[in-house]
């Protein structure tokens, strides 16, 4: 699928990363996934109170550290080096799923490879050569928190677009999905399929329907 002729630029990872964060209210307890996701914890201002949690056992992450302070004992769930909040804290692996499960988070936010217009989510594949080979915690957090909300390109790097009618990698959980932030779109996932709240500068309904399999609907 080609991509539309129009002067619009796509986000990069950073800035769809911060603009999750500006949509995550004060108080929220949120659970970041692998990829974009893990990114949001860097544009959260200091001075507003939301508390990332890692499935590994951690309450409280903030931005990630630079080279001269990186603690080596202290990872996420993806093994990337992290940072504790004042009045973060270290809990059991059990523990820490049992908040999972529990409904105790307010948000998580998982990276995909298709999202269907129903809420379905496919964030794993059974190809050896796929970044995300197993399922993980990946379900548990997709029907435990919440909400869910996903981040991710619009298309594959071969231009296939990833909002789908119907996904064909491996499901990660049925209709679970309340919103996708792509590097084009914002989109609430609704029972008449996906809505468009906002869009990259310069970029058109119909630009955006173009790159996308499943019918969109603008925001009332």
């Amino acid at each position: 699928m080609s991509r539309p002729t129009a002067s619009w630029t796509p986000l990069s990872r950073t800035e769809m990363a911060a603009r999750i964060a500006r949509d995550i209210p004060e108080g929220w307890y949120v659970n970041l996934g692998i990829g974009v996701p893990t990114l949001v914890a860097d544009h959260v201002p200091i001075e507003r109170e939301v508390i990332f949690h890692a499935e590994n056992g951690i309450l409280g992450i903030g931005p990630a550290p630079d080279a001269a302070h990186v603690d080596p004992w202290l990872i996420n769930a993806g093994k990337q080096y992290v940072t504790l909040r004042a009045g973060g804290s270290y809990i059991h692996h059990a523990d820490s799923f049992g908040v999972i499960r529990g409904a105790h988070l307010d948000l998580c936010v998982l990276g995909a490879y298709e999202v269907a217009e129903t809420g379905d989510i496919a964030n794993w594949a059974t190809s050896e050569h796929d970044t995300a080979p197993a399922v993980g915690g990946a379900m548990d957090l997709a029907v435990g928190a919440r909400r869910l909300w996903v981040a991710m390109e619009h298309t594959t790097k071969e231009g296939r677009p990833r909002l789908v009618r119907a996904c064909s990698y491996p499901l990660t959980a049925i209709g679970a999905v309340a919103r996708v932030y792509t590097n084009l779109a914002v989109l609430d996932v609704t029972p008449g399929g996906f809505r468009v709240l906002d869009m990259v500068p310069g970029l058109t309904l119909d630009d955006l329907q173009e790159l996308t399999e499943a019918t969109l609907s603008p925001a009332s």
